[in-house]
């Protein structure tokens, strides 16, 4: 194989390496984020909800209690629905904490895609400073190695990364039951 064609292919290796890593990355970002955008509408939608039904609840607890200070008698159903919706202001409430508890879900999609960003940048780092070593005179046989050096940093690299991203995301002891997303 001619030097020529042996620092082609090395070339074409490491673009397609870059390109292909760069790729998954920003792929794997767009998931998580996408991702971190509905667990936000869905905390956001079971806030409004859990907290209009507190709402309600104290209404109509109100209600009772204004009938109280007005010196008018409560039917026995009344005073039931009052003793009853402490329970349910408390079930709603439960329910608001629980919606607040996806911040921890989203909070581990924002820093597994924040180490994503951060990998990307350091793999393009070193692929720019190992750029920086190549001589206008340099000889192929000069490129040729410097590219297998290159390659093989950035492979290790890609390697680090995979190893401490972790591919779900979950939050536990929810009072609906443990959740895991991915």
């Amino acid at each position: 194989m001619t030097r020529k064609k042996i620092l082609g292919s090395h070339m074409k290796r490491l673009l397609s390496g870059v390109s292909d890593h760069g790729g998954k990355h920003l792929s794997e970002v767009e998931t998580d984020l996408v991702q971190t955008g509905r667990l936000l509408e869905e905390a956001v939608n079971r806030l409004t909800s859990s907290f209009m039904a507190i709402h309600q609840a104290v209404d109509a607890q109100q209600a009772s209690v204004d009938r109280l200070l007005a010196g008018a008698p409560l039917s026995s159903e009344e005073t039931a629905r009052l003793q009853d919706m402490a329970g349910t202001i408390s079930e709603h409430v439960n329910a608001a904490i629980t919606s607040m508890q996806f911040q921890d879900m989203t909070s581990q999609l924002i820093d597994r895609t924040l180490k994503r960003v951060t990998g990307l940048r350091a793999f393009l780092g070193t692929l720019g400073e190992h750029g920086d070593g190549i001589a206008a005179e340099s000889g192929s046989e000069e490129v040729v190695d410097l590219l297998g050096k290159v390659s093989m940093a950035l492979a290790i690299q890609s390697l680090e990364l995979k190893s401490v991203l972790r591919k779900s995301v979950n939050q536990q002891h929810l009072n609906s039951g443990d959740i895991e997303l991915f």
